[in-house]
């Protein structure tokens, strides 16, 4: 047996496990981790019972519904798995071959990333005024379908602005404003909440629409709180709280460029 075990399963296994790494880091930063460990306990029962102890009523029924679980893990996870590829296809394994092709995209990094400043500097005063604000950076995931949820501005990325859109009395203070590419996009748009069971109370519902976006898409989502003026940022699925604006300049800079 040891003589049959060769190169080609070698790779077998690690394309393998290297898939399951990627579904497995995908559902944990979307919040759905506990149902990855139910379908790998249903799989691990599946090849048990129909190809180890050859169990054939039992096997016969998990075979049925494999057919059809598949169907139905399709339609449900249908975001994730268009997230899935998304990143798979946008990674930064791959972005060396963009480069033999784009030979200035490095010249263009630079002009990329002049939305940081004013934004951060944004974030610094409505955080000493606390005014409440929800930012939302578009990466790799287009952000189209949260656009139409409010109104489109399409404007150059400007401290002031900013702060207008997130005034106490703006009818768009209350929803995110989408930041895509280089300009705003959209403001007082409406993102999917997240019911993480983690986050603490004392957060509120921007910090749970921030981290819902986060979960659903790759983007990056920033919060200034009405009620301490304390920076958050969601990211991957993780909500990182009480940061800095030079803690938040980085982690603006160090974004792959769209």
């Amino acid at each position: 047996m040891l003589l049959s075990f060769g190169i080609k399963d070698i790779i077998d296994i690690l394309l393998v496990a290297l898939l399951l790494f990627y579904i497995y880091r995908l559902m944990k930063e979307s919040g759905t981790i506990n149902i990855f460990y139910g379908i790998m306990a249903f799989i691990v029962v599946w090849a048990l019972a129909s190809e180890i102890f050859n169990m054939k009523l039992i096997g016969t029924i998990l075979d049925k519904f494999m057919s059809i679980g598949l169907l139905i893990l399709v339609i449900l996870f249908v975001d994730q798995i268009k997230r899935f590829l998304v990143e798979l296809g946008s990674h930064r394994r791959w972005r060396f071959l963009n480069q033999l092709f784009h030979h200035h995209k490095a010249e263009l990094d630079a002009d990329s990333r002049k939305w940081v400043l004013p934004i951060v500097y944004a974030c610094m005063s409505m955080s000493k005024s606390k005014t409440g604000a929800l930012i939302v950076i578009e990466q790799s995931i287009p952000l189209d379908n949260y656009e139409k949820t409010g109104d489109i501005i399409d404007a150059e990325i400007n401290t002031r602005l900013i702060e207008n859109i997130f005034f106490k009395n703006s009818p768009l203070h209350d929803g995110a404003m989408i930041v895509a590419g280089d300009r705003i996009a959209a403001a007082g748009c409406i993102l999917p909440v997240s019911h993480d069971s983690n986050v603490p109370r004392s957060l509120g519902l921007r910090h749970r629409s921030a981290l819902g976006i986060a979960q659903a898409t790759d983007a990056v989502a920033i919060v200034v709180s009405e009620e301490t003026g304390s920076i958050s940022m969601a990211h991957r699925g993780r909500l990182s709280t009480r940061l800095t604006s030079t803690e938040l300049e980085h982690r603006l800079s160090v974004l792959e460029p769209q």
